[in-house]
């Protein structure tokens, strides 16, 4: 099942998100550990996301037809800022990033590293979920739970991951020496997804088309499946039927990797 929000929706998904990431980081210790992110303070945390916004809005403004080089990227997201301005440095650049995607055109043309229906789709949709999960990993450093993610952002996150980053080598690899099936099942929005996993290349499919039967199916609530799915705690309970060692292979080996 392919599902993409509309570009709109993705900008206000940032917008929000990014608000309750800034919120959240400005009445925490910088230097509390991010248990969903083992090696990272919530300074690293903070820096990590305000670099990649700044990436992105340098891509999308100044239309690279190519990914900035290590110099273009230190240029990008200029110098780093002390705790002390850590957060305002933080908002200042996700708010810059907001602007960009509203004042750019729809036909901009510049550098994607996914599968999109055009480059600023592509921005905006990855910009939404990057920020979703880091505001997760925030409120985790925290200790606290914030608002769940909406279904229709969480839907299409797990359409991003499995379709994007872990069918189209952006991720770990994900393998198997026997062929096995995850069946993902939202109990609260539209469609499913079917993965196969192997030897090979991870793959993608429609249960309807491929048959229900599956390994292992994984039934929740969109919100936390999106959460299971990036090898964060989820808020509610998933339930797993079938063979539960599928999903410990999951955490082990899909590690996403971006750019």
């Amino acid at each position: 099942m392919k599902i993409v929000m509309k570009i709109v929706d993705h900008i206000i998904a940032l917008d929000h998100e990014g608000a309750l990431l800034a919120d959240t980081a400005a009445r925490t210790d910088p230097a509390a550990p991010v248990p969903t992110c083992p090696q990272w303070q919530l300074r690293d945390l903070v820096l990590h996301t305000g670099r990649v916004h700044r990436w992105a809005t340098a891509h999308l403004r100044h239309a690279h037809p190519v990914r900035l080089d290590r110099a273009g990227e230190r240029a990008a997201w200029g110098p780093d800022p002390s705790d002390h301005v850590l957060v305002d440095w933080f908002r200042a650049g996700h708010a810059a990033l907001v602007e960009t995607f509203k004042a750019a055109p729809d036909d901009l043309d510049c550098w994607t590293f996914l599968p999109a229906p055009g480059p600023l789709a592509f921005w905006a949709r990855r910009q939404a979920h990057e920020t979703a999960v880091h505001r997760i990993d925030a409120e985790a450093a925290a200790g606290i739970r914030g608002p769940e993610v909406a279904a229709e952002l969480a839907l299409d996150g797990i359409d991003e991951l499995l379709h994007g980053f872990m069918a189209h080598a952006r991720a770990g690899a994900v393998r198997s020496e026997e062929p096995r099936t995850v069946l993902v099942r939202p109990t609260d929005g539209p469609g499913s997804w079917l993965v196969g996993i192997g030897p090979g290349p991870l793959t993608v499919s429609s249960p309807a088309a491929a048959g229900a039967q599956a390994d292992l199916v994984l039934d929740g609530r969109a919100c936390d499946l999106y959460l299971l799915l990036w090898n964060r705690p989820p808020a509610g309970r998933v339930e797993l039927t079938g063979d539960g060692a599928l999903l410990d292979l999951w955490r082990e080996q899909a590690a996403v990797v971006q750019d």
